[in-house]
């Protein structure tokens, strides 16, 4: 599509932006300050795994991994969403439209697949504690990461060589911004393959990491019903912001996939662009937070350097 469409199209119009006149600067403040606070958290989190020795061990490796691709995710479509906002002309690219697929793409894919790998690790760490430190090193940890960003790669290539082939006949798309089917369904060309392939994508990116996470929950919950209560807290605790972030992605992309591939009309314009925003601000703020708050190793580095700073700001003061 890239080819055929480049010499007949070299824009695309995002027709689901509503002209809001005087509140336009009110939803720009508020997306922005979203942003800023995305921006601040995830990077404050991976800065502080990164730096921090102790927290040079598999499971905060996930959660670095996880930060860094919401971090990935959020920017590679908040800003020009932050344009948008104040622009009179919604459109984009040829290009920049497919950078914006490649980013929605492998930031769903990769973030599916990393909590399914963190929770394939706390299967290990709470009904396998002996064998943890042999069978999950930071080696392998790495391995498993690289493989994931990797994999969502190479499933965006297979979708570009396909699209290259279609030719467009339109080129208004009812989103906010691009995303593959979207794109597809503007074309004249033969689409089956595109479809069925679209389809096979979807259930690989949800379904494929759905079965170890579902595997590991029953794991786990085994060993809570038969263990002591000491390894039932442990479970909880380490288990339900993991929890929280896989239902709140599986929902957050559920809206998405629903809205792409089905009629929407009948459901009121702000509430569909609330529904398509949520996947891209809603996992990145409240992930770190859950995390955060809840691993206490990252929450004691947390208060040792903001203490440390406090200390250090007073010193100078006197």
């Amino acid at each position: 599509m890239l080819n055929s469409t480049s010499s007949t199209l070299s824009y695309f119009v995002l027709g689901a932006y509503l002209h809001v006149g005087n509140l336009t600067y009110i939803y720009f403040m508020i997306a922005a300050m979203l942003y800023v606070v995305i921006v601040i958290v995830n990077t404050s989190l991976i800065v502080v795994i990164c730096v921090n020795r102790s927290l040079h061990e598999p499971m905060y490796i996930f959660l670095c991994s996880l930060f860094v691709n919401e971090l990935y995710g959020s920017t590679g479509l908040l800003p020009f969403l932050l344009v948008q906002i104040l622009s009179d002309i919604h459109t984009v690219s040829v290009s920049f439209c497919f950078l914006q697929i490649f980013c929605v793409h492998t930031y769903v894919c990769t973030e599916f697949f990393n909590l399914a790998i963190m929770s394939y690790d706390r299967h290990l760490a709470i009904c396998c504690p002996l064998q943890y430190n042999t069978r999950m090193t930071c080696n392998k940890a790495v391995i498993f990461i690289i493989v994931v960003w990797l994999l969502s790669f190479v499933k965006f290539l297979i979708i570009l060589s396909l699209n290259i082939r279609l030719t467009s006949c339109g080129n208004i798309i009812n989103g906010l911004f691009c995303l593959n089917y979207l794109v597809v369904k503007l074309s004249c060309s033969d689409i089956k393959v595109n479809n069925i392939y679209g389809l096979f994508d979807t259930a690989v990116s949800i379904l494929v990491p759905l079965l170890p996470i579902l595997f590991s929950y029953v794991k786990i919950l085994k060993v809570c019903f038969s263990g002591s209560k000491q390894t039932r807290q442990k479970a909880v605790s380490t288990c339900i912001p993991h929890l929280a972030s896989l239902l709140n992605f599986f929902l957050a992309s559920g809206f998405e996939i629903i809205q792409s591939r089905f009629d929407m009309s009948s459901v009121p314009s702000v509430l569909r662009i609330i529904l398509s925003l949520y996947f891209l601000i809603i996992p990145p703020l409240l992930n770190p937070v859950m995390f955060g708050l809840q691993m206490s190793k990252i929450l004691n580095t947390c208060k040792h350097v903001l203490c440390h700073k406090l200390t250090a700001y007073r010193r100078d003061k006197m």
